[in-house]
């Protein structure tokens, strides 16, 4: 059986879970969840109840992958063509980073009201030291080649980008300004936000990583 992939289009982590996969060419049965309206199947399989979940057949039994990091290693691990584990510790630094102190405050500076009792502006800054420091890798020993921290960090840069554009493209984080544009305008980007109908019990399979030219 093939695995199946429940999917949020616009979720950074699952934009990330999907990148892997896709660079690993490996098939999965996409399923597109709505989050304000989950599927019944989507949260028997997923013990957080968020995406990406991954439900792996394994003989009469199942295995779930329930976090976007497990579901990328899962897949570089079976396949990686282009060698994308093949980085520096601190390329994990950089990850943890972003999915830690980074990933707080995005969401206090993009959600700023659902917390009343924080300072965006603040929040702002302490992103933006993680940026200045992403800014001073890049075209040095992490970024001169694309590897997994690539595919997991630029989800959420991008995020963090459209909170506001002009501020963001005002920056003096050309290295980074540059290398988000240009993870935005490739193929395989492109190939991942393609737009599925949301899932329904009875629905056909929808094949991943979508095959074809763009």
């Amino acid at each position: 059986m093939t695995p199946l992939l429940y999917s949020f289009r616009r979720c950074p982590y699952a934009m990330r879970a999907r990148l892997a996969i896709q660079a690993a060419g490996i098939p999965v049965h996409l399923r597109e969840v709505v989050l304000r309206d989950k599927p019944a199947a989507f949260l028997a399989a997923s013990p957080s109840g968020t995406v990406p979940c991954l439900v792996l057949p394994e003989g009469r039994a199942v295995r779930v992958i329930d976090e976007s990091l497990d579901i990328m290693f899962w897949a570089l691990k079976i396949s990686d063509p282009d060698g994308l584990l093949d980085m520096p510790a601190s390329g994990r630094d950089l990850i943890a980073r972003c999915d830690g102190p980074f990933k707080h405050a995005l969401d206090r500076t993009k959600y700023a009201t659902r917390y009343p009792d924080s300072d965006p502006l603040q929040h702002r800054a302490h992103a933006a030291a993680f940026l200045t420091d992403l800014n001073a890798q890049i075209d040095t020993h992490i970024f001169d080649r694309p590897t997994v921290a690539d595919l997991a960090i630029a989800p959420f840069v991008r995020q963090f980008a459209f909170i506001d554009k002009p501020w963001f493209d005002a920056q003096p984080w050309r290295q980074v300004q540059a290398w988000l544009a240009a993870f935005m305008a490739s193929d395989d980007f492109a190939r991942i936000m393609a737009k599925y109908p949301p899932w329904a019990e009875g629905d056909a399979p929808t094949p991943f990583p979508p095959a074809g030219d763009l």
